[in-house]
């Protein structure tokens, strides 16, 4: 038999060129804090946490609360306090909470046509 062949018999062997250490470029400065980089970092520290997604998971699924699709999340709380049925707290304080997310706000099948 012949020898092995390798793919280097195929293909050219292309080496990069290293960098030198002791490059003269400097490093660029960071970025002064501006407003809108506090509020992204507010946000960040403000995102939901896995268990308190669960939470409102659990809500959509509880049927004792009346039917979930076309409302919101909270306006389905609302309903079901008015009727007498005790939703839990704990959702109406998240909801209120991130009230601007509307992840958040609308139940699992809010994207599903009715």
């Amino acid at each position: 038999m012949g020898r092995k062949r390798l793919i280097t018999d195929s293909f050219q062997v292309v080496r990069k060129k290293k960098k030198k250490k002791d490059s003269k470029e400097a490093k660029a400065p960071s970025p002064p804090c501006d407003a809108e980089t506090v509020q992204a970092e507010a946000l960040l520290q403000d995102a939901v946490q896995p268990d308190q997604v669960e939470v409102l998971k659990q809500f959509d699924l509880s049927w004792e609360f009346g039917p979930c699709t076309g409302i919101t999340r909270l306006q389905r709380w609302e309903r079901a306090e008015l009727l007498g049925l005790s939703p839990p707290t704990t959702v109406r304080e998240l909801l209120l909470k991130y009230k601007r997310n509307p992840t958040i706000m609308h139940s699992l099948w809010h994207e599903y046509s009715l």
